[in-house]
């Protein structure tokens, strides 16, 4: 694959048709394998067309001619994409279904020139296991009426292909996508997915990982790496996607999250269980660092932060008082090597394994799971 009909101007795949993680990524990370006496990091690939589950696309142009797509680079121009290859097809689909929609229901376009304007994003978000789409409208309105009549004709053309069908008010000026209230039109409450374990639950506000696949992979990864019957504490848990599939290994599992819609999403997750599991799972609402005290009544810890790393007071306590094992999953490469030089420096922590998974094929984007113990550990543990 190495032609896209997108490319110029679009510029979300800067990597396009190339394989593996990019090459600054991989000797990044094989230098710091080198550092502290690790082989060659792994890259784990997976498929490269159609792979992408999740999509914000911006909304713009004139009444009667909207556009559908991503921004240019450094720009509010919109290059539309109906034949995104590295989307799932029924995101291309509803893209297309919504654009008609906005034309028959003459709806009009934001411009953050004249800040006006009605119609700002397109989340789409696919599950796997029904093959339909949650899809919300972001609008430049603090309720839904003026989107009806676009609402119910989406309902109305994508019929069985529809999972559910929401509004987002987003009245502020900025590049922020979402804004903080959603509006339920139509459908269940959240998506429903599956990673080796119970369900997890995702409502339109939460966060979720668009390449499912490796996602799924990674947390097979991990969970390998989590001892029969241990204690484990996780921070930035999310809906709970590593977390809930852990059950089964561990004795007491402590989940911590800080956004209020995936502690929603994970609240369903919990509402599924039965009672003996559910009585195992403590969830500690707040920032990581509010909840580093839960870190030293673990065995094991995990985290996956955001791009900018772990919360200071976090990374404090997991040097204060190591768990008998650290797993940190890392989307940002800058963050990482950070946070284990920092982890890694005094008499606490040694870096014991390394690997990359190429969750955002054709950029220079890489997810790394680093693992961590305790210096008087052997390398080799496991």
């Amino acid at each position: 694959m190495k032609h896209c009909p997108h490319r110029p101007p679009c510029t979300a795949c800067p990597r396009f048709g190339e394989q593996g993680i990019a090459r600054a990524a991989q000797e990044a990370l094989d230098q710091l394998a080198r550092q502290h006496g690790l082989p060659r990091v792994r890259a784990v690939s997976g498929a490269t067309r159609g792979f992408r589950l999740r999509a914000r696309l911006a909304v713009r142009g004139r009444l009667g001619t909207p556009k559908i797509g991503l921004f240019e680079a450094d720009s509010h121009r919109v290059v539309t994409i109906p034949e995104c290859s590295v989307q799932h097809p029924l995101i291309n689909e509803v893209a297309a279904v919504v654009r008609r929609c906005l034309v028959d229901a003459r709806v009009s376009c934001y411009s953050e020139r004249a800040g006006a304007g009605l119609v700002r994003y397109l989340q789409v978000v696919v599950e796997r296991s029904s093959q339909t789409a949650q899809v919300v409208l972001v609008a430049n309105s603090a309720d839904a009426q003026p989107l009806a009549e676009c609402l119910d004709l989406v309902r109305e053309r994508l019929g069985e292909r529809l999972h559910s069908l929401w509004f987002n008010a987003n009245c502020e000026a900025g590049n922020t996508i979402l804004g903080p209230r959603f509006q339920h039109w139509h459908g269940p409450a959240a998506l429903a997915e599956r990673f080796g374990g119970a369900a997890v639950y995702y409502p339109p506000g939460a966060f979720g990982q668009s390449n499912l696949e490796l996602a799924g992979q990674l947390i097979a990864h991990v969970r390998e790496r989590v001892p029969q019957g241990a204690q484990v504490t996780e921070f930035y848990a999310g809906v709970g996607a590593i977390g809930l599939s852990l059950l089964e290994r561990t004795r007491a599992l402590t989940l911590n999250e800080v956004s209020p819609h995936s502690l929603a999403g994970l609240e369903m997750g919990l509402a599924r269980l039965d009672a003996s599991e559910r009585a195992r799972i403590n969830v500690v609402p707040g920032t990581a660092g509010e909840a580093s005290a839960a870190a030293p009544m673990a065995d094991v810890v995990i985290a996956d932060p955001p791009r900018k790393g772990l919360d200071a007071r976090l990374l404090q306590q997991l040097l204060a008082r190591p768990p008998e094992r650290f797993i940190y999953v890392s989307c940002g490469l800058d963050s990482l090597l950070a946070d284990t030089a920092a982890l890694t420096a005094g008499a606490g922590l040694v870096l014991t394994e390394l690997c990359a998974f190429n969750l955002m094929p054709f950029t220079g984007h890489v997810e790394s799971v680093a693992v961590f113990g305790p210096q008087s550990i052997s390398r080799c543990a496991k």
